[in-house]
């Protein structure tokens, strides 16, 4: 019942119980072990002042001739005391004393062990065996009161049974600390007695006494601790229950695995909390939690686009991905935990994107290739009905001269491979209809037949739809292309008559997010083609690189780029 209840309160309740419980058996343990060994110091402390006193006494010259004087007189009988002037001199020397050091009782005795003087009277004349009820008060002795009597004194503890001796010596009981020192004969080193001091020592419960309030400061320390402990507990957990924790795991485990899209969650220093698998494969990062993301493997795009907390859709490449990441801060009851980036992989519809992209492409030219023939069977049929037949007959000559993709641009059949040519042809209707002019370079050479078509059209129309930007606002709108083949490689080189690149941009103009339209950083979709150019051809050992930023007063003043892509084309005589 009781492990019941218990269960039922909270965590950090729990805890904060816990460790009060631990505290207060830590100090009970400390001060007991505190105790145990201040009383033995103290003892040993208070065993050493008594035999201080013990030694001033022997040693001072009137205790000294007192007792060497008695101890040559004769011993009493049992129950009769030495009434000699030097013992009543003892004996007001010893009270003196006792007053002056605080000391529970004093004694004298001579060398047999018989007591001289002491401020317990009833044991002058005893032995230390001897019982003092049985001894007959002496007929004066320190403490008397007005009217003669004597009060005797009450002896809290006997000194240890034995006889006199000629050693120093101390020790403990009853509560009290005693002690005695030789007495020696004026002169010599002759044994004539002994001083015998008892002291009283503080009680282990007067200790603990003393101890009470700080040992009760330092468990209001501890509980206090405890509790900002607790708070903090409660504050690092949000205020969830081991319980709701698991949940938590278990909720957080089934749906951020469970899912196709890449997250990668971080706290608010930045540093890594969570990456799933897909995050991990699509950005080919580290998944280890606990690091900085500038050291997991983050590409400089997606690594920008994360810290500016970019929430729209943007588009980056990771190695021969296209990946589209979006991040979002995470916040709490006001408290900003960190910041969350998920990723989409769209290398697949990105290529079926390149691939629709070169059949519209070639459906534009269809529908400029079909409305010239239907141009020129109006024509021809218009001349035959007129029987004109020489000038329909010089008319057929020149369209099969020049052949179906001649007109759209001159040169084109220095091109063998028919997606290819098709698709230049596409470029220059999509030219003339942004008011520019496309035409080919005159090394202008391909025999072989396209390998991959997708990789080349991509490459060559990014090229070429960033130099159909560049010469919008120039008053002459003229691009070149220029392809020539080398064995399976494809050299592509497009220049056009725009403005070019400007200095600042040079260095980064392959940088993701860069815009060759107005230079500037795009978080969006624009400023990935070039970075993206340079990509494929670079998984196929080839590149893409800037030549000529553009300058001059030649017709083509503007940027031309030079690309290179390996294994793209196969030789015509090759199987």
């Amino acid at each position: 019942m009781v492990g019941a209840r218990f269960r039922t309160i909270r965590l950090r309740t729990q805890v904060l119980l816990l460790q009060v419980l631990v505290l207060a058996l830590a100090f009970v343990v400390a001060v007991a072990i505190w105790a145990f060994r201040s009383d033995v110091r103290l003892r040993n402390s208070y065993g050493q002042q008594a035999l201080a006193t013990a030694q001033v006494l022997a040693a001072e010259p009137g205790v000294r001739e007192q007792v060497t004087g008695a101890a040559t007189a004769p011993r009493p009988e049992p129950g009769q005391h030495r009434d000699e002037p030097g013992n009543l001199l003892l004996q007001r020397t010893l009270v003196a004393t006792q007053q002056r050091t605080g000391a529970q009782s004093l004694r004298v005795t001579d060398d047999r062990g018989v007591v001289l003087a002491g401020t317990d009277s009833p044991a002058v004349g005893l032995t230390p065996g001897d019982n003092p009820a049985d001894a007959a008060p002496p007929t004066t002795a320190p403490g008397e009161n007005p009217a003669g009597t004597t009060t005797p004194a009450t002896v809290p503890g006997e000194y240890p049974a034995g006889t006199a001796t000629d050693t120093e010596e101390y020790g403990t009981d009853h509560g009290t600390a005693w002690a005695r020192a030789p007495i020696h004969a004026t002169g010599t080193d002759r044994f004539t007695g002994t001083v015998e001091v008892r002291i009283p020592t503080p009680t282990r419960v007067g200790e603990l006494r003393n101890a009470v309030p700080v040992v009760g400061a330092g468990l209001l320390l501890g509980v206090l601790g405890a509790v900002l402990l607790a708070r903090r507990w409660r504050g690092l957990t949000l205020g969830l229950e081991p319980a709701d924790l698991a949940e938590l795991v278990r909720g957080q485990a089934a749906v951020l695995h469970g899912i196709g899209e890449g997250v990668v969650a971080v706290d608010s220093q930045w540093r890594t909390t969570f990456v799933n698998e897909q995050a991990a494969r699509l950005l080919g990062i580290d998944p280890v939690p606990g690091r900085p993301i500038g050291d997991i493997g983050l590409t400089p795009r997606v690594r920008d686009l994360f810290r500016t907390l970019e929430s729209r859709p943007t588009m980056a490449t990771v190695g021969d991905r296209v990946v589209v990441v979006a991040a979002r801060p995470v916040r709490h009851d006001g408290r900003d935990l960190g910041a969350v980036l998920v990723v989409h992989d769209r290398t697949d519809v990105e290529s079926l994107a390149r691939q629709l992209d070169a059949v519209q492409s070639m459906s534009t030219v269809l529908r400029a290739q079909r409305h010239e023939f239907a141009n020129t069977l109006h024509l021809l049929s218009g001349l035959l009905h007129r029987g004109r037949i020489d000038e329909a007959t010089r008319r057929i000559d020149g369209v099969l001269g020049s052949g179906p993709l001649g007109a759209a641009a001159p040169g084109i059949d220095a091109i063998h491979d028919p997606y290819l040519q098709a698709f230049v042809a596409a470029k220059a209707a999509h030219a003339r209809e942004r008011g520019a002019e496309l035409v080919l370079g005159p090394h202008t050479a391909v025999d072989g037949d396209l390998i991959d078509p997708v990789d080349v059209t991509t490459v060559l129309g990014n090229l070429l739809d960033n130099a159909f930007d560049a010469v919008a606002g120039s008053p002459v709108k003229r691009v070149e292309v220029e392809l020539v083949q080398e064995e399976s490689a494809l050299y592509l080189t497009v220049a056009d008559s725009g403005p070019g690149i400007a200095p600042e941009l040079v260095d980064s103009i392959f940088t993701e997010g860069i815009s060759t339209r107005d230079g500037s950083t795009i978080p969006g979709g624009r400023g990935v083609g070039l970075a993206l150019s340079r990509q494929l051809a670079r998984a196929r050992g080839g590149d893409v690189l800037l030549s000529s930023p553009g300058g001059g007063t030649a017709v083509l003043c503007g940027a031309e780029f030079v690309a290179r892509i390996p294994g793209v084309l196969r030789v015509r005589n090759e199987p």
